[in-house]
């Protein structure tokens, strides 16, 4: 039963499934509002953006700090590359969807319409906002809460490999070794709907193609493209 005056909570469930409850609901709000929706409703004056700023600061604070403290006896590559695979893009998106994020998020009909509530950068910049939010209404100890929960089950399955975030890079350093030229990366095909494209990327050295890989953009199936050259050269 809900009690007279008191307006009923939609966020309840997600607040649990970040393992945090805010004490300002208004700042939720905020960081669940996308740009379209401001722009299509009259009365709202701020969107996530600046929110989701502040987030992507806090976040990198707290991994880079976990990292620090968990791998005592490794250098600063390592630590690097541990924090980028935790909070990139796609691993933001991963725990975005895991909450199922978009269906909370605040979105102009257009945005909609498009498959705005599952796009990856609208889910990802969603997440970040919501970490800004934490911090924002209690600081450090709200954000570690939802770090916990969040983040930090996925820690273990991290790859302690320092090029796996870069793998052009390490496929163009061994090209470069190796043929004395730079890889080239060629897009060959692109399939899907708007929304939800698909890019088929393949690499080669000189006449060779050397792999091939999918992402939902360019430079992610050129990352996919050379993982796959990679695994077949032998180091």
């Amino acid at each position: 039963m809900v009690l007279f005056g008191r307006k009923p909570n939609p966020y309840r469930e997600l607040e649990r499934q970040l393992g945090y409850t805010f004490k300002n609901r208004a700042l939720l709000e905020k960081a669940l509002t996308h740009r379209s929706f401001r722009f299509e409703q009259h009365g709202i004056e701020h969107d996530n953006q600046r929110l989701e700023f502040l987030g992507d600061a806090v976040l990198c604070l707290l991994t880079a700090a976990h990292m620090y403290a968990r791998y005592e006896d490794k250098d600063e590559g390592f630590l690097t590359s541990l924090r980028s695979q935790m909070i990139s893009g796609k691993a933001l998106t991963e725990r975005a969807r895991l909450i199922d994020l978009g269906r909370y998020l605040r979105i102009g009909k257009g945005e909609d319409q498009s498959g705005g509530r599952q796009r990856a950068s609208n889910l990802a910049d969603a997440l970040e906002a919501v970490i800004g939010a934490a911090y924002l209404d209690r600081g450090v100890k709200a954000v570690e809460k939802i770090f916990k929960v969040l983040f930090l089950p996925a820690a273990t399955a991290l790859d302690g490999d320092v090029w796996a975030i870069n793998p052009k890079g390490r496929l163009q350093e061994l090209a470069q070794h190796r043929w004395h030229h730079a890889p080239v990366y060629r897009t060959v095909r692109q399939e899907g709907p708007a929304h939800d494209m698909v890019f088929t990327a393949e690499v080669s050295a000189g006449d060779t193609v050397l792999g091939e890989g999918q992402g939902h953009t360019k430079r992610d199936a050129e990352m996919a493209a050379a993982r796959a050259a990679l695994l077949k050269m032998p180091e």
